[in-house]
């Protein structure tokens, strides 16, 4: 049997590179002693303003598993969640919980090629700019692309789930 070979990087980056969207891997050396959180120190070692990186949180909606795309600048809104993502209830998910379902690590979850596709919602604010940085799935590793392309590939609900 002739297995067909892997293109090389994370699930995220392999599920844009299949689909043919346009994108920016930007790198850096993730320092676990940062006092910063994951999205804060990768706006500030890549020089790229705050309101543009993107955190991905998993939380349970009613029981359901959930995806919230929120600037790093900003917080989740648990009950403007839960209202996007139709409702009643939103709680954070457990990290063991979110790792099992994304396929990924906390600090390195992506909303894109994880391992079970889970409803997304993806604030608002993103729309404000030309592109985003969101994990690529990996800690220390950011995939720079449009806010557009990210809802598209996401199949996000677009709702403003962040405050300041």
């Amino acid at each position: 049997m002739v297995r067909k070979k892997q293109p090389a990087g994370t699930p995220a980056l392999r599920a844009l590179e299949t689909a043919g969207v346009p994108h920016e891997v930007r790198a850096y050396e993730h320092d676990p002693r940062s006092p910063l959180g994951f999205g804060a120190e990768a706006a500030a070692v890549l020089g790229v303003e705050p309101a543009r990186v993107f955190k991905t949180l998993v939380a349970s909606v009613d029981g359901a598993l959930t995806v919230a795309v929120v600037p790093v600048t900003g917080q989740l809104d648990l009950k403007a969640l839960a209202t996007a993502a139709g409702g009643k209830r939103a709680v954070m998910a457990e990290p063991a919980a979110a790792e099992r379902a994304t396929g990924y690590v906390v600090g390195g979850i992506s909303p894109l090629g994880q391992r079970t596709t889970l409803p997304t919602v993806v604030d608002a604010s993103a729309l404000d700019f030309p592109t985003v940085l969101v994990s690529a799935g990996r800690r220390g590793l950011d995939v720079e692309l449009a806010p557009g392309d990210l809802v598209a590939q996401t199949t996000a609900t677009v709702a403003e789930v962040a405050r300041a």
